[in-house]
């Protein structure tokens, strides 16, 4: 039912109220709504947060978003983590209303009187719910002014408008009529859900070297002959037979723990990062094992892929030997911590054909015509090491368990889980597993690794996924990302947070195939300054562009079927990691909120398809952002800023330091850039607007 006053159209909305908004702690965001009345009668609105335990904050005055449209908005900010609700109240505003008709009749000499004694009584009321404190005496000063015949009418009424009458009715208004919506829920989770630097390492690639392998021992010698005819073949079987030498390998590749990993966190953490990512840590299958590059023949020393889990060392909730122990695990979340960062762990619900549950719950997974199991497949691709879960026999079940799988990492300190292909299982499987989750751990986080259709991953973010994989992977045209920002930074981001990575260990983008360096160094850009939460696959910093065959997205020697060693200290010391440039954006994202923020997203105009152009901005810090598409070729366009907003004026010219080289330089409306490949990829810009005259210039 519509109140007295009609207030229509509540936002953020998600699945029409049934569900509720995200925020995190001290994230502004806009609240808005659709307020109107009968006749001609001023309306005004207020938005009113209620905290986890149900307490009002002060309400926040909304403002009408564009004139004649009766939309209205205001921005709102919860302080601490938990369930809240947020209510619009819209009402009749009598004392602007009041002061529209007497700004249009006294000036024409119309009912002056009756005009002035109406105002009176209404400012008389307004003034007992006005604090002393807070400009009571100056509303009683208004009425005693209407009231004083003495005085000409214009100057009876500019006493009722002073601004210290405004100030004063501004904080407490004489409101009529309220009507409020109906409460809306909203979930306030820890900033990690929104804002962190990701960085995706596989522990067992991680101090793998070379071993020598050892010779094969010699044969003994047979004993002495007791008799003539034993002796004769005895010597018959000393003479040695012709055969060809199969020869033996000198070396061997022996995988890193969980102990050698942890020897790799200081240079990570040294970049910046806030999140370490490992792909699966269980013991994996023999059976249909791959070995290098998706092959079906491996050899004896191929390790397998993480993701086909399961095997005689145990399930979900064991590690792989190889790794080490779970007391190693535990020494690897320990030195992340003291570094000040976190592990996310992968969750891949699926099984080896070895995995303990296909013995003991085979109803939990699909059986064909000839009573075998089902491997999984993605035409035309197939997956014979991995036994996908069928959930509508045993939902319940599959429920417990997860849920029991995820409470024992989450024991081991674990609190964010990356979930592998969310997308392939039943969307209610989800919603009640992060709910009971959730529901005693509200800090646990959980990302979709969801690369498909859009309904599918909103979906996903409004049953209570934190973060989300995009598209951004193949985001590559000004036109495209500017597209597909403005949709994520817009009603979307009141329910799904995207993370942006750059790469993965699936996907090795065409741009980056083709583009080198420079490539890699414009994609570095582009998600760290985009997105508050961003991730890279380890080997991006050295480049890693050799795909498994032309127009492939798989690398070529994947490390997602063998081991891959890299040289992190030649790569540094040669000057080919991208290292310090990761190190320069996590440093510039942490110093400025701004980039902290998805909300807050603006793309300016550029005369050149080839360069795009942004700002960010968190109050008073606002950062713009201008980076060279073409990895190939020199480019140069003049940028048009919108001034109002970034909060300038028109003609304002401001100094600007770019935070990637520490040069100065000095910005207007419009300016002229120059972005050279390998040289300068973009400008990372902070606007530090002119002191008021008489001051000084800022630090």
């Amino acid at each position: 039912m519509i109140g007295r006053i009609p207030v229509l159209d509540v936002r953020p909305l998600v699945d029409c109220g049934r569900r509720p908004a995200k925020a995190v702690a001290g994230e502004t965001f806009e609240v808005s709504a659709t307020v109107f009345r009968e006749g001609h009668d001023a309306v005004a609105a207020n938005v009113v947060l209620h905290d986890a335990n149900g307490r009002p904050g002060p309400w926040t005055p909304m403002r009408e978003l564009a004139p004649g449209t009766d939309r209205w908005g205001a921005d709102v900010t919860p302080g601490s983590e938990g369930s809240w609700t947020y209510t619009v109240e819209a009402w009749s505003d009598p004392v602007t209303t009041w002061r529209r008709h007497a700004q249009i009749k006294i000036p024409a000499g119309i009912d002056t009187a009756l005009v002035l004694d109406e105002g009176a009584e209404l400012y008389a009321r307004a003034a007992e719910g006005v604090p002393k404190k807070d400009g009571r005496e100056a509303v009683l000063a208004a009425v005693d002014a209407l009231r004083d015949t003495s005085r000409p009418a214009a100057s009876r009424l500019a006493a009722a408008l002073t601004a210290e009458v405004d100030e004063a009715l501004g904080r407490h208004p004489l409101r009529e009529l309220v009507t409020a919506s109906r409460p809306m829920p909203l979930t306030v989770e820890r900033r990690r859900a929104l804002y962190g630097s990701w960085y995706e390492l596989f522990p067992r690639s991680e101090g793998a070297r070379q071993e020598p392998v050892a010779p094969p021992k010699p044969a003994r010698r047979p004993r002495a002959a007791k008799t003539a005819k034993t002796a004769a073949a005895a010597t018959r079987k000393r003479t040695p037979a012709v055969t060809a030498e199969v020869p033996q390998p000198a070396t061997r590749m022996v995988g890193g723990t969980f102990r050698t990993a942890a020897e790799r966190l200081p240079a990570v953490a040294a970049m910046g990062f806030d999140v370490v990512y490992l792909p699966p840590i269980h013991p994996i299958g023999t059976t249909h094992r791959k070995g290098p590059n998706n092959s079906l023949s491996p050899g004896a020393d191929d390790p397998g892929v993480p993701w086909a889990i399961g095997s005689a060392e145990g399930g979900h909730d064991a590690v792989h030997p190889d790794l080490g122990t779970l007391e190693d695990f535990d020494h690897f979340v320990a030195v992340a911590r003291t570094l000040r960062m976190e592990i996310a762990l992968d969750f891949a619900l699926q099984c080896s054909p070895d995995h303990p549950w296909v013995t003991e719950h085979p109803e939990w997974f699909h059986h064909r015509a000839d009573g075998s199991i089902a491997y999984a497949e993605n035409p035309p691709k197939k997956y014979q090491d991995i036994y996908p879960i069928a959930f509508d026999a045993d939902l319940a079940g599959i429920v417990r368990e997860t849920v029991r799988i995820l409470r024992f990492w989450m024991e081991r300190g674990v609190r964010i889980f990356r979930v592998d292909n969310p997308h392939t299982k039943p969307v209610v499987f989800w919603e009640k597993v992060i709910a009971d989750v959730n529901r005693t751990d509200p800090d646990v986080i959980f990302l979709a690794e969801a690369f498909t259709r859009p309904a599918m991953m909103r979906t996903l973010a409004s049953v209570g996924f934190q973060q989300s994989y995009t598209y951004f992977t193949w985001r590559n045209t000004k036109q495209e990302l500017t597209e597909y920002v403005t949709e994520l930074s817009g009603e979307s981001s009141s329910y799904m947070r995207p993370n942006f990575f750059v790469n993965t260990p699936d996907i090795l983008p065409g741009y980056l195939q083709e583009g080198g360096r420079p490539a890699f160094e414009a994609r570095a850009v582009l998600a760290a300054t985009l997105s508050p939460s961003w991730g890279v696959y380890a080997g991006f910093e050295l480049c890693e562009n050799t795909p498994v065959h032309p127009g492939s997205e798989e690398y070529q020697d994947s490390e997602k079927y063998q081991l891959r060693p890299r040289d992190w200290e030649s790569a540094a010391r040669e000057g080919r990691s991208l290292a310090p440039l990761i190190t320069s954006l996590n440093r510039i994202r942490r110093r400025h909120p701004a980039l902290q923020q998805l909300r807050d997203v603006h793309f300016h105009p550029v005369d050149n398809e080839a360069l795009i152009a942004y700002s960010k901005r968190s109050g008073s810090d606002i950062v713009l952002v201008v980076v060279n598409l073409d990895p190939h070729h020199t480019q140069e366009a003049t940028v048009s800023l919108d001034m109002p907003r970034l909060g300038l004026d028109r003609h304002e010219s401001v100094p600007v330091r770019d935070e990637l080289t520490g040069d100065t330089y000095h910005w207007g409306r419009t300016f002229y850039v120059r972005l050279e490949p390998g040289a300068t990829p973009a400008h990372i810009a902070v606007l530090r607007p002119s002191p008021p005259t008489g001051g000084s210039p800022t630090p």
